[in-house]
């Protein structure tokens, strides 16, 4: 009985071994014989060499490189193509792949049937797209550092990383500079973003005809945007960061359902200098965008802190902290809006109000952007006469009357002191 074991084990592992070869390349020859000759299970390790061309993955493997293993596509098409489900890239260096976008030019391209990917560990340098997928399922995109170029202009780059019609993607942790967009998702649902970096480019995450996806954590510095909602539904884009952005932090836009959360957005500025009516940065810019909840953010030290235009009153907006910003709110449209929910409502730095029972609530209703405010927007060189004797005056006398108003932002329980919003793991609400 035991010799029988034993003889059923050692065709269990021959078995095993002839579906799960490990085989180590040195050169281009012979790690296309490898690819070509690959079976499911199979691991191919890359040792340190220059691979050059465009190299096809068809069966389900494991793709790892040693230390400085690269793939070099010699600026022409994708340097990774891969076209079956299941398959793992760890550890390689990928590099000059062509800039066709029209093409679909890419450093790993995903064709349709490479669902559950793994691309992890993996340094992308090129001008085309860094990581590219379309009608595949559950991408999982981690640690990875892609680099554009940053010579080219911005919106000619391809995109660091771009999904079209992919379910349930994961992306986390990676670096991305000098693209054009950071995470580029087109009617994508499920994904999952958090801890990356998004450094020098357009967006760092633009959803367009999203649903149900969560963002967390992330981080962008020194981009046009951070964080673009357009017609996308049932978003949670909680505790980013975004700094030195020059046309907005964030970006509802069409945008239906979402939660915005504790998100922290200061120096938003056009880089002109001088800021024009509707050119000015925004911390959080809302255009036709309704039934979201904005709560718990910091929008500071920016041109505008919110700004609102063009159909996007229905938004409920409470506990933000709107703090040192050249204008604190610039609203465009013809309703009067009530910023509070539940008897809270926001702290204002430039509030004027008391707090007489100390109950943390300012007593007096504040208008943000009252006919005061207005001026200043539409004429920013009158900003120099803000803190004048008179223009004080006209504030204290338009308080008292209290005038029926017709239009405008209205936080009838504006907050006297800002407490900072729990941190939170990936869970949405």
């Amino acid at each position: 009985m035991k010799l029988r074991r034993l003889f059923i084990g050692l065709l269990c592992f021959a078995s095993c071994s002839s579906w799960a070869a490990l085989t180590r390349v040195t050169d281009t020859d012979s790690l296309t014989l490898a690819l070509g000759k690959a079976q499911d299970g199979d691991t191919i390790v890359l040792a340190t060499a220059v691979y050059s061309g465009s190299f096809s993955v068809t069966q389900s493997i494991h793709l790892k490189g040693e230390a400085g293993a690269t793939l070099d596509a010699q600026r022409q098409g994708s340097a990774l193509i891969v076209e079956a489900a299941k398959v793992t890239i760890e550890g390689l260096n990928i590099r000059h792949w062509g800039r066709d976008l029209y093409y679909r030019d890419a450093g790993i391209l995903l064709k349709q049937g490479a669902d559950n990917v793994l691309i992890t560990a993996n340094r992308l340098e090129g001008e085309g797209f860094g990581i590219y997928g379309e009608h595949i399922d559950a991408p999982e995109i981690l640690a990875n550092s892609i680099s554009g170029n940053g010579a080219i202009y911005v919106l000619d780059r391809g995109d660091g990383i771009y999904l079209k019609h992919v379910t349930a993607p994961q992306i986390h942790n990676n670096q991305l500079i000098f693209v054009r967009d950071g995470v580029y998702l087109e009617s994508v649902n499920h994904s999952r973003i958090s801890e990356n970096q998004f450094t020098k480019l357009q967006y760092g995450i633009h959803y367009m005809y999203t649903q149900t996806d969560e963002a967390w954590q992330n981080q962008a510095i020194a981009v046009d945007g951070g964080y673009a909602l357009m017609s996308s539904t049932d978003i949670y884009l909680h505790h980013n960061r975004v700094t030195q952005a020059r046309d907005f932090g964030i970006l509802l836009n069409i945008t239906e359902s979402c939660h915005v959360q504790a998100n922290s957005v200061s120096n938003i500025h056009n880089p002109k200098g001088t800021v024009e009516l509707g050119n000015e940065g925004k911390g959080i810019f809302i255009y036709a965008a309704q039934n979201n909840r904005i709560e718990d953010n910091e929008f500071s030290h920016s041109d505008t802190g919110i700004s609102m235009a063009m159909g996007g009153e229905k938004n409920r907006l409470w506990r933000n902290r709107i703090t040192a910003n050249q204008t604190q709110v610039k609203y465009v449209g013809d309703a009067q809006l009530e910023w509070s929910y539940q008897g809270q409502g926001n702290y204002w730095s430039q509030y004027q109000g008391w707090d007489l029972d100390s109950d943390g609530i300012g007593d007096l209703v504040h208008r943000p952007n009252d006919s005061l405010d207005k001026l200043f927007w539409l004429y920013p060189e009158a900003k120099l006469l803000m803190e004048s004797p008179v223009v004080l005056l006209l504030r204290w006398v338009e308080r008292q009357f209290q005038p029926q108003v017709t239009s405008g932002i209205s936080d009838s329980f504006p907050l006297m002191h800002w407490d900072e919003p729990a941190q939170v793991d990936g869970v949405s609400p």
